[in-house]
């Protein structure tokens, strides 16, 4: 199928085009007119989004480890323009974690037509600091531990595609070496200072898990781990734009400590799409009031909003548009070694796309160049 008159989205900015799909896969993408096939009418059309860290919706969560709540997680990501994700674990006990891991083995291997794809997993606990458990369970709280992620991994066909570990933990070198040769090692729910987050990302972390929630803060005399991963080129960095994680000039100021480099998630929970009220999270009682998504003791927990909605608030926080969905497609799926799968619209990658009003509005969502 040909679709003609669109804009198109690629690094740069949007180029008028058209671009052709077969067998689910954009084949070719041609600048200037071409005639025939299904006219766009000048709309903009850019990639599918991808969310590297999502806990849930709809009253689902991952880590309930129930099948069918998961394909309910992601009809619910494809019907709002993420198109592809990993479904992200919590603190929890290894058992636990097997059942939801299998479960995303299931939804992989026999995606729903409409529904976002799950390409693997983000394992976010339990290798995290007490000092900064944040709405991690801390009963649940483990040492790195290797031969057990091994074993979760190895379990699930090798789905895990980021493991988050607090780099002072005892042995978390060790397992850092040893787990970046199977997927991206990200540091997260971290006490370290500057000293040992580098010596996580010397060891193999090229990533970070939201960026200034859950880590000591950036000070002149005591940078921690945000100016240790900022000067690494290779360091990626999560960041949750929902409007009540991070203020507006923190966001900004985000795009600028990693040019290129930041992913832009939802961590969203099962409140999502969800009306205000009591749910949870990890084991642990969550209170949705408005779009704030609290535990008891007032500690912010995931949010309650979806990452297209948080490409938009970026967009409205002053970022510039071309990096706001960048971060929200291309980062995110190179940060997670998918970048041969999905995140751009180039010949040989998934058919997965939006088409949207000029101020991004999305109209119709496409997913193996099939409409949702």
């Amino acid at each position: 199928m040909r679709y003609n008159n669109a804009r198109i989205f690629t690094q740069f900015g949007f180029i008028l085009g058209s671009f052709e799909v077969k067998n689910g896969r954009f084949a070719a993408v041609f600048p200037g007119g071409h005639g025939g096939g299904i006219d766009l009418r000048g709309a903009k059309v850019i990639p599918g989004l991808v969310d590297v860290h999502t806990h849930g919706n709809s009253g689902c969560d991952f880590s309930d480890g129930d099948e069918a709540g998961l394909r309910k997680m992601a009809a619910y990501e494809g019907k709002n323009g993420v198109t592809s994700f990993l479904p992200t674990s919590m603190t929890l006990p290894y058992d636990v974690l097997e059942k939801a891991f299998a479960s995303a083995r299931a939804v992989a291997d026999a995606p729903d037509p409409g529904s976002a794809r799950v390409l693997g997993i983000d394992m976010e606990g339990p290798f995290c600091s007490m000092a900064k458990k944040g709405a991690q369970n801390p009963d649940y709280l483990k040492d790195p531990d290797f031969q057990a992620f091994h074993k979760l991994n190895e379990g699930c066909g090798g789905l895990v595609k980021i493991v988050v570990v607090a780099p002072e933990l005892p042995g978390a070198e060790d397992f850092i070496r040893q787990a970046s040769r199977e997927c991206v090692v990200s540091i997260a729910h971290t006490a370290c200072d500057y000293e040992e987050a580098r010596a996580g990302i010397e060891a193999g972390c090229s990533h970070l898990t939201h960026l200034y929630n859950a880590m000591n803060p950036l000070q002149h005399r005591d940078p921690g781990p945000i100016a240790a991963c900022a000067e690494a080129d290779n360091v990626m960095a999560e960041l949750i734009c929902d409007g009540i994680h991070i203020h507006p000039a923190a966001v900004r100021a985000a795009f600028k400590l990693f040019p290129g480099r930041i992913c832009l998630i939802s961590d969203s929970m099962r409140a999502c799409g969800m009306p205000e009220g009591e749910s949870d999270l990890g084991g642990q009682k969550v209170f949705l009031k408005g779009r704030k998504a609290t535990l008891a003791d007032g500690t912010i927990a995931g949010s309650a909003t979806n990452l297209y909605d948080c490409m938009l608030t970026a967009v409205s926080f002053g970022i510039d548009e071309t990096e706001a969905i960048l971060a929200a497609t291309r980062n995110p799926a190179r940060s997670a070694g998918l970048e041969d799968q999905v995140g751009t619209i180039e010949p040989g990658l998934w058919a997965d796309f939006v088409v949207c009003d000029d101020d991004l509005t999305a109209k119709e969502v496409y997913i193996g160049g099939e409409k949702v």
